[in-house]
């Protein structure tokens, strides 16, 4: 009986093992197949977030300074204007300095960016930038400004030659006789070689008949409005004050000429071409002391580059107007039309644009 009693108790102490085995193997699997649920649902998530990351186009914008009041605006205009594309961006400025924007530019293209828009501060150095890009698949644009000696994607501008002209027509329709000045941008800058031969196209058949004489030309390295000042007194006291118009490269050049012609007394006496339509320029030619300035529209190009960048960041293909040689290539370009602006259409123009308004433009001449 005792050996019946205990096999009994044996063979049940057996089940209960088995079972309490089975339940745990149980809850083990159930809990296996909940990890893996889990585990699917967060790569559907993750994949599904890296698609719609995928589909966001960022463009970089790689820009020279902001310094200067229409780069200020540039910067803004265009961010606006590839985030009503869809697309965000991201934007870097150097102030200048040509290591420093190649860095900002690697660090952009590391990030990921499907296109660089660049406005290069040294057009040759920035070579190394569009290299670079293109090495990760990815197309540059260059801004405003060309970038030389590289195989660039697309350039958008206004006709930067042009605006050398028309500051030269209009001068040498009020001066048609007598010394020259001319103030050049920075000789890094293309731009700045550019609006020089459109300065000196117009400039040359005077100076071919004698009738104009340029006592003076300088660059202003880095585009500094100091620079420019030096070379306004230099040219003053080597002429002994004799100078009957001035030709600088953009509006903050061409107020500092007019400093160094407000000490000799001549201030409003010169007549003084600049371009930008910056503020304080346009303030001088309501003051009188500024003849005029190049404006170049800035929405019209900020959104132009925006979506020229947009579709070649999705792949769509872009025609230029015109094919630029930048010294390496042939460029597809679009430029755009400058227009002169002075006392007679400043209203109708930077004012009516809203670029500037009424009350800042003639603020100083109210005071």
């Amino acid at each position: 009986m005792k050996s019946s009693y205990l096999m009994v108790n044996i063979l049940f102490l057996v089940l209960l093992v088995l079972l309490l085995l089975t339940s745990c193997e149980s809850n083990k699997s159930n809990t296996v197949h909940g990890d893996e649920n889990v585990k699917s649902s967060s790569q559907v998530e993750t994949t599904r977030n890296t698609t719609e990351a995928d589909d966001q186009i960022t463009i970089g914008f790689s820009m020279d300074t902001l310094a200067e009041d229409r780069w200020v605006r540039d910067r803004e205009l265009f961010r606006k204007a590839v985030e009503a594309l869809g697309a965000e961006v991201k934007i870097f400025a150097s102030e200048g300095d040509d290591a420093l924007q190649i860095l900002q530019a690697e660090t952009l293209i590391n990030e990921g960016i499907d296109l660089l828009v660049i406005v290069p501060h040294n057009a040759e150095s920035t070579a190394m930038i569009v290299k670079k890009a293109h090495s990760a698949g990815i197309k540059v644009v260059s801004y405003d400004r060309l970038v030389r000696n590289s195989e660039i994607d697309f350039y958008i501008s206004y006709n930067n030659e042009m605006i050398g002209e028309l500051q030269a027509d209009a001068i040498t329709e009020l001066v048609p006789e007598g010394n020259y000045v001319y103030i050049g941008g920075a000789d890094t800058d293309y731009n700045a070689h550019l609006i020089k031969k459109g300065v000196f196209n117009v400039l040359h058949p005077f100076i071919e008949k004698g009738d104009i004489n340029v006592v003076y030309d300088q660059w202003s390295k880095d585009w500094l409005p100091e620079k420019a000042y030096e070379s306004m007194e230099e040219a003053l006291k080597a002429n002994d004050n004799d100078i009957d118009a001035v030709i600088a490269a953009n509006d903050a050049t061409a107020g500092k000429a007019i400093e160094a012609l407000a000490e000799q007394g001549l201030a409003g006496a010169v007549p003084v071409a600049g371009q930008d339509a910056d503020l304080a320029g346009a303030q001088r030619i309501v003051m009188g002391t500024q003849t005029l300035t190049v404006y170049k529209p800035l929405k019209p190009l900020a959104d132009l580059a925006a979506e020229v960048a947009v579709k070649l960041a999705k792949g769509e293909e872009v025609t230029g107007e015109s094919m630029i040689n930048n010294g390496k290539s042939e460029v597809p370009s679009i430029l755009l039309a400058p227009i002169v602006v002075d006392s007679h259409n400043i209203d109708d123009t930077i004012i009516a644009d809203g670029f500037h308004s009424k009350q800042d433009v003639y603020q100083k001449n109210n005071e």
